[in-house]
């Protein structure tokens, strides 16, 4: 769902998080400052805000009444006025940090808002809206008691409940109020046309969420809601799609917007001319280690291309196997971090999952699902891997996430030591809120994610290295691939030869990658490599500071134990506190 206002920003922290309020005395005082950003947000997007824990928001849904623009702005203009005046009254150099961090989210949010307001005809993906706004209630890790505060949701998205009009309609609303204003670019077809084939999915989706649980008495509601949905649904074939556009790009203002926003500090330019170089290492070392590989398994080829794709044939893993080998796997990488004293286990066990079908078309690739961080329970994150529907004949469709060399990488990235060892750490340590949310953007998450796979490759089994370097092939394409689709320097088709290719990555995986690139989330893949190199420059600049002094286990738990700080205040941590505290 693009929102057109202050609500894009939140809309990017619906699957954030935040951080509990501990006994410090610094924390809790930024805690305050990061509240009044929390009321903002619930105001504006309450599932958002009812996502990372906060209170009392259940029952609650999304403004997008008349004037939401206007109100929305207005809203966000006086609350960054107010963090400013507290920031030039505050002394503690920690606080001080904490308000600059969200002084930039309100910054980028009005400077995001009013370039996609002025530029880019509202468009709603209304049906994964709602599935995500029910699905945020109904979750094995939320307490029963929570349950029926979905149906008073449901109702409100329906326009049952009294003063409230339905979802559906208001969406359609919004847009119209803008199909007169000369010069806005309309969603990308491709997209359009996508949303409205997962549709479906999403519409009975939200109806399995209900008849998963023993609530009573919404069947009535959901019809509505579902007829509702496909009315919108018809609505966007007659009104969007005619004034869709057909080529992917965003505005250059835009697209260099959005690279800000997911925390890439670099020119497009820039991007390509580092990413191209350490493309090429990389696959120097993939051809490298290829006759190894290749010796180990008996298959008669060098080429690093040929061994990836007898890798997948040879080790294939039937659906219904999946949940148990990737445990297994995990296992075994935590029995490498204790070995090799890479960074502090938790005392508890990493949560695995098989997704829904719906969460499956919703997000097809494997992801950390994270828990409520705010108010928390004893909820943790859980790594979601994609449902595996069985051909008809009983056979297992093959993918790039279900073989055996590939599950050691894609464990550790998602789950330990990778994204489920951030956010645990943010549930255990008790961070400030503005360093576990409001300072979050994909360089720092993906960044330690592709981190986390590299301090575990060389303990891996040869296969596992190798299918390593390959992934690690992948975010490096990503970061010049995406600037070059959206500068218009390389066509979607070529993009996708290449993964396909050059990259030995499956025709599925390499077509979310493309329409992620293009329309999906444009900039945001560039993050991983960007933040992995920024953290091999962290690692070794620190190593060289401490000398034999050095302990790894120690420099990740610090790490960790920092939130989601973006490159150069966590630098100024690592220099500032750890260094000196390791000397």
């Amino acid at each position: 769902m693009r929102k057109p206002i202050t609500i894009s920003l939140f809309a990017v922290f619906w699957v954030m998080f935040s951080a509990q309020a501990l006994a410090s005395d610094w924390v809790e005082k930024s805690n305050e400052h990061a509240q009044i950003v929390l009321d903002l947000l619930a105001k504006l997007s309450p599932e958002g805000a009812g996502r990372l824990g906060v209170d009392g928001l259940d029952e609650e849904i999304s403004d997008l009444g008349p004037g939401i623009v206007e109100r929305s702005k207005q809203m966000s203009e006086e609350l960054l006025a107010e963090l400013q005046r507290r920031l030039a009254e505050e002394s503690d150099t920690k606080v001080r940090q904490d308000l600059g961090i969200l002084i930039k989210v309100i910054e980028d949010s009005i400077r995001s808002s009013d370039l996609i307001y002025a530029q880019l005809l509202p468009y709603f993906n209304i049906n994964q809206t709602i599935f995500f706004g029910i699905r945020g209630i109904i979750d094995p890790q939320n307490a029963r008691d929570r349950y029926p505060a979905a149906i008073t949701r449901l109702e409100k998205y329906a326009g049952i409940a009294a003063g409230h009009t339905p979802f559906t309609e208001l969406a359609k609303d919004r847009t119209r109020e803008r199909f007169d204003v000369a010069g806005l670019v309309g969603p990308y077809r491709g997209e359009v046309e996508q949303d409205l084939e997962r549709a479906e999915t999403m519409i009975t989706g939200i109806e399995e969420l209900f008849a998963g649980t023993d609530l009573q008495g919404w069947e009535e509601s959901y019809e509505m809601l579902a007829d509702q949905l496909r009315d919108y649904n018809d609505w966007v074939r007659a009104e969007i799609l005619p004034r869709a556009r057909d080529d992917f790009r965003l505005p250059a203002e835009l697209y260099e917007d959005a690279l800000r926003n997911w925390g890439v500090d670099a020119s497009p330019l820039d991007l390509i001319e580092q990413a191209t170089k350490g493309y090429m290492d990389i696959r120097g070392e993939m051809q490298a280690l290829a006759p190894l590989v290749a010796a180990e398994k008996g298959y008669d080829t060098k080429d690093y291309r040929e061994v990836i794709a007898l890798l997948k044939r040879d080790g294939a893993i039937d659906g219904d196997k999946l949940l148990d080998h990737y445990n297994a796997v995990l296992r075994d990488l935590e029995e490498i971090i204790v070995r090799e004293k890479l960074v502090t286990l938790p005392d508890r066990d990493a949560g695995i999952r098989i997704a829904s079908a719906a969460e499956t078309a919703a997000q097809p690739a494997p992801h950390l699902q994270p828990p409520r961080l705010i108010g928390n329970t004893g909820e943790y994150p859980f790594f979601v891997i994609p449902l595996l529907e069985q051909n008809d004949d009983g056979s297992w469709p093959q993918s790039d996430d279900t073989f055996e060399a590939g599950a050691w990488t894609l464990t550790a990235h998602e789950a330990r030591p990778g994204h489920e060892m951030q956010f645990s750490s943010i549930v255990e340590s008790g961070v400030s809120i503005a360093r576990a949310v409001f300072a979050f953007n994909s360089v720092n998450v993906e960044g330690w994610g592709l981190y986390a796979e590299a301090i575990v490759r060389p303990y891996l089994p040869l296969d596992g290295q190798m299918i390593s370097l390959q992934y690690r092939l992948l975010r490096a394409a990503r970061m010049f691939l995406d600037p070059m689709l959206n500068l218009g320097m390389i066509t979607p088709e070529e993009a996708k030869d290449l993964i396909v290719s050059d990259m030995a990555i499956g025709e599925s995986w390499a077509q979310n990658e493309v329409e992620r690139y293009t329309y999906r989330m444009p900039g945001q893949a560039t993050a991983y490599y960007y933040g992995y190199s920024k953290m091999q420059a962290l690692r070794i600049q620190t190593e060289l500071k401490l000398s034999d002094k050095f302990d790894q286990q120690a420099f990740h738990d610090f790490i960790l134990e920092q939130g989601m700080l973006p490159p150069q205040i966590l630098k100024d941590a690592v220099m500032n506190e750890f260094v000196p505290s390791q000397l």
